[in-house]
């Protein structure tokens, strides 16, 4: 299969419309987009993944008023969406008939998000609802350029929009609203301090819990580079001709790679750079600074957590 590369939002919703497959640039990563009613185009998806079909999608959204289309949206999950959207947030609610059953991987929830992106929203205007994982083969780093989802997909997918780097560099966080209290089933941009204070209720979900099965990404390998990434304090680092460091802290020089990041911010807009980065050179080993799990770090550990045990 040819993949076509364009910068036009048009041509991209075009390919959509006739059942194609188009990567599409988000402010989290680049996900991978096909029309969420048309059966066949979400199993293609699953095919040009390798994704397992037991975990869900996200229905991406023009605008937070369509979510009643997919889902019953609660009083809780209207809240959220009124608070947080368009964002870097996912709400699981309860579904709608009509999705394919790959959708929702039989669970009877949905996951809706209205992404910020100003690309991917005018496609979104033109196509309904899309879902987009994100656009990586399965259980690799997900991209962050349109050049990283080309290196995965290029070949396995009709187009690919050509837009700017992301700006989040995170998938989303994802909250479960089907009850009364917001659940972070998985941590991104949008903090659990964010949530609390607008939702004092707010918690977290521990990774192993059930609920966690509502969220994409949370069950399967994910995240993780052909290198073997290692969690480390500043103290321990390990340099090597074949190993990469990423970091708040400037590493000890001998890295044949280094990213030293100036906040928690850069850390998670840069993490699945550097880890392709350091595939790119074939290193075997990449060290990962850890950093306290407050705010954005949560999500950042989850990630290199995550990696590492890949």
């Amino acid at each position: 299969m040819r993949t076509l590369l364009t910068r036009d939002p048009d041509e991209a919703a075009a390919v959509l419309r006739r059942g194609g497959l188009c990567v599409l640039p988000t402010e989290t990563v680049y996900g991978l987009a096909a029309l969420a009613y048309d059966a066949d185009a979400v199993r293609r998806v699953f095919e040009a993944k390798g994704r397992p079909s037991d975990n869900p999608l996200i229905v991406h959204l023009g605008e937070a008023a369509e979510a009643d289309e997919v889902a019953h949206v609660t009083a809780l999950g209207g809240d959220l969406l009124r608070a947080f959207a368009p964002g870097p947030l996912t709400v699981v609610l309860p579904a709608r008939p009509g999705l394919p059953p790959a959708v929702t991987a039989g669970l009877g929830t949905v996951a809706v998000r209205v992404p910020l992106a100003p690309l991917a929203r005018a496609v979104l205007r033109s196509t309904g609802p899309l879902v987009a994982p994100s656009a990586n083969r399965s259980g690799r780093p997900s991209p962050t350029t349109w050049a990283a989802a080309a290196e995965d997909l290029d070949g396995r997918v009709d187009a690919i929009l050509q837009g700017p780097p992301t700006t989040v560099g995170l998938e989303s966080t994802v909250v479960d609203a089907t009850g009364d209290v917001p659940l972070v089933l998985r941590p991104g941009a949008v903090t659990l301090d964010a949530l609390e204070a607008q939702f004092p209720a707010s918690r977290a979900v521990a990774a192993e819990a059930e609920q966690t099965r509502r969220s994409p990404g949370t069950r399967h390998r994910h995240y993780a580079p052909r290198a073997q990434v290692h969690l480390v304090a500043p103290g321990d680092a390990s340099p090597s001709g074949d190993a990469a460091w990423i970091g708040l802290s400037p590493p000890p020089s001998g890295y044949a790679l280094a990213t030293v990041c100036p906040d928690v911010e850069a850390y998670a807009r840069q993490l699945f750079d550097a880890f392709r980065r350091a595939d790119a050179a074939q290193l075997s080993r990449i060290d990962a600074e850890a950093v306290p799990e407050v705010g954005l770090g949560v999500a950042v550990m989850d990630r290199l957590r995550r990696a590492a045990a890949g």
